[in-house]
């Protein structure tokens, strides 16, 4: 039986068109993929960590003596000027009062040191009068001996009863001055507080000790104190400096002079600090975890004009980038398109819309990217955020942004 021509091109087509079908039936689908081209550009790995503004130089004032510290007459946030703001008064303490026992007993005290007065003074004249005969017999005897009637012996005994009525006068005076001085002691044991600090006409003034604003002051009513307690706090706003916890790990990667930023403080651009101070020694602090950890002070400098943070102060909160390591120029990949395998860096590479799996060798990063040392050229694709089903030679395709 012969076919026509048309037969067999009908049955061609049916049998290319059921091959094409069956071909795209087996065919895999191109994965969209998301894709990133390498460049080159600067790369910077910081030290982020939270930290504080604090004042350089803050002065305490304390209370000089114990007393009655009058009402403060300055406010958190008032001017003050060294050696010229008065901050604070001292009333020098009263005496307490006495109860009707310790009364009796001062009185008697106060009788007792008077007749003790007495008594020294009634001293004082005998051994004035033995003064008096002791010198009369020492002439005596002076004469006597000039005069060749009396030995050298009798001179020098009667010298010597004269120096020792002399030491006499003198102690009995003293015993006079001292049995004054319990007196009055016990005088003032008896006298009234209440008039005494009446009497009173001026407190113990205290100065501002340095140029600045009164930063705190824990209680500004009229109190009484001890010497030595804190009465308010002195500083100079404008003499800011930052102060950084950091982990001892992180701490040991800078140096001293290294730049830094400061962000989220409140205003609208980053400030910009330079690192003046790492603490020599750590502290071991728990952390919320009730890990053990190692910190370390970092103290900073702002080197931003002080117009740029006139806002803020002590204590104030900010966000702080040190600077540890700087590249102006380099060739970049981002970490989302690398994995590691068996100790080798690789990542997929975008090739004529074909996935090429390629080892790569990269060096520093600073959490988003990483520098290429070797198996990349600027300009290539790479795949990031490759999917577990992704291989090598995998048909891909630009994944559509809605």
């Amino acid at each position: 039986m012969a076919f026509s021509t048309r037969s067999i091109l009908i049955g061609a087509a049916g049998v290319a068109l059921v091959g094409g079908l069956i071909v795209m039936a087996f065919r895999e689908d191109p994965l969209p993929v998301d894709l990133a081209e390498i460049s080159r550009g600067p790369l910077v790995i910081t030290v982020d960590a939270e930290g504080e503004t604090r004042i350089r130089d803050i002065y305490d004032v304390s209370a000089p003596i114990d007393g009655m510290l009058q009402r403060m007459p300055l406010q958190v946030g008032d001017p003050v000027q060294a050696g010229k703001t008065l901050v604070a008064e001292v009333r020098p303490a009263a005496s307490p009062l006495l109860d009707a026992r310790a009364r009796a007993e001062a009185t008697a005290v106060l009788h007792e040191t008077a007749a003790s007065i007495r008594f020294a003074e009634a001293e004082v004249t005998r051994t004035q009068a033995d003064l008096s005969f002791a010198q009369s017999q020492f002439d005596r005897t002076q004469a006597l001996a000039t005069a060749g009637t009396s030995s050298l012996t009798q001179l020098e005994d009667a010298n010597l009863r004269l120096e020792l009525a002399k030491s006499a006068a003198i102690s009995a005076e003293a015993r006079v001055a001292m049995a004054r001085a319990a007196n009055q002691r016990a005088q003032a044991v008896l006298d009234d507080p209440a008039g005494a600090e009446a009497d009173a006409t001026c407190c113990t003034a205290l100065l501002a000790p340095a140029d600045g604003v009164v930063l705190s002051q824990p209680n500004a009513s009229a109190r009484p104190v001890l010497a030595g307690e804190k009465l308010l706090s002195v500083g100079d706003p404008t003499n800011l400096e930052v102060v950084v916890d950091l982990l001892s790990a992180d701490a040991t990667r800078l140096r001293v002079g290294a730049t830094a930023q400061l962000d989220r403080w409140g205003g609208d651009a980053p400030l910009e600090a330079e690192l003046r101070r790492l603490e020599p020694s750590a502290r071991t602090v728990v952390s919320a975890l009730g890990i053990e950890e190692q910190r370390v002070d970092a103290v900073l400098d702002l080197t931003s004009p002080p117009a740029d943070w006139a806002g803020l102060g002590q204590g104030f909160a900010v966000f702080v980038r040190i600077e540890e390591w700087r590249v102006d120029d380099a060739l970049l990949v981002p970490l989302s398109a690398v994995f590691q395998q068996d100790d080798q860096w690789f990542t997929f590479v975008e090739s004529g819309g074909l996935s090429e799996r390629r080892p790569i060798s990269i060096g520093r990063r600073d959490g988003q990217r990483a520098v290429v040392l070797e198996g990349l050229e600027a300009g290539e694709r790479v795949v990031t955020h490759p999917p577990d089903t992704l291989t090598d030679g995998s048909r891909i395709v630009v994944r559509e942004r809605l």
